[in-house]
């Protein structure tokens, strides 16, 4: 079948885990909530993401529930909503948060349903990974993972627009990494990114649990390895999505693409208490 057209059958779409919890599942809430967040982005941003430059060619943002993480995420988005008609597909790489396992693994799934509509998955360049070692397929991974789900109606809304079928207009390559070297990674996004209709996005949220205090110094220190293309520095305990981070920049690095920084807070700055934070960074790549 064709990646990018109907899907087959309802039983090979993946259900939302965690909509109605770490997002609204009312379609009208949902999207009104993110409106508010993309409004609230910082005009000098918007301003900056409307101007001509390079393409954007993948960025970071957080997965948290959107109350925590949405307004960092998108500071990132701003610089994805210019895409809109230009990307067909968007590779999105996470951690596993529910399901330990060794690889790099997609899904079998068609679609990934959202509040919003059906995202179909592209299922020729899903199995086009599977000749890389350590890459397969894992669908109890897939399922509770709430990391690339987050993202879904956040693309809906910037780059998606719905036909007459429910389904939004891209496709979607979901994979989550476990136990894996980022060199592997690295081999698997290497074709993509030179692929301009092709979005990366790689989801992951910076430190973990530190006091407010020590929290904004190391994730400055992340945040600066980040743009530097320092892959080595992107270590566990600076984000959960070290590999897939490290993987990035290192193609960044060899495709001779720049990051750069648009947003860096924590969990503190945006909805929690600060004696415990969770880090949050956006970064575009181009």
């Amino acid at each position: 079948m064709s990646a990018h057209h109907a899907i087959d059958s309802p039983a090979h779409i993946r259900p939302p885990a965690v909509a109605g919890t770490f997002y609204p599942a009312n379609p009208g809430a949902l999207r009104q909530e993110i409106v508010t967040y993309m409004d609230g982005v910082d005009p000098a941003l918007q301003n900056l993401a409307g101007e001509d430059g390079p393409p954007i060619r993948a960025i970071i943002a957080p997965h948290a529930g959107y109350m925590y993480s949405a307004p960092v995420a998108a500071s990132a988005y701003t610089f994805v909503r210019p895409l809109h008609g230009k990307i067909d597909r968007v590779v999105m790489i996470g951690p596993s948060h529910r399901v330990a396992f060794v690889g790099l693994v997609g899904s079998s799934a068609q679609a990934f349903d959202t509040p919003l509509g059906a995202v179909p998955v592209d299922v020729e360049a899903t199995r086009g990974l599977k000749d890389i070692p350590g890459v397969h397929i894992h669908d109890a991974a897939h399922a509770p993972e709430h990391g690339l789900e987050v993202h879904l109606p956040l693309l809906i809304h910037t780059i998606g627009e719905a036909n007459q079928l429910g389904y939004v207009g891209f496709s979607i390559v979901p994979l989550l990494f476990g136990e894996i070297d980022d060199a592997v990674v690295a081999q698997a996004l290497d074709p993509f990114i030179a692929d301009e209709k092709t979005l990366i996005l790689i989801s992951s949220d910076l430190s973990h649990y530190h006091d407010y205090q020590a929290a904004t110094a190391v994730d400055r220190e992340t945040a600066d390895a980040i743009v530097n293309r320092q892959a080595d520095d992107i270590t566990p305990d600076r984000a959960c999505g070290h590999t897939a981070i490290r993987a990035l920049l290192r193609c960044a690095q060899s495709h001779g693409l720049e990051v750069t920084e648009v947003d860096l807070r924590n969990s503190g700055d945006t909805a929690g208490p600060r004696d415990s934070v969770v880090g949050y960074g956006a970064f575009i790549v181009r």
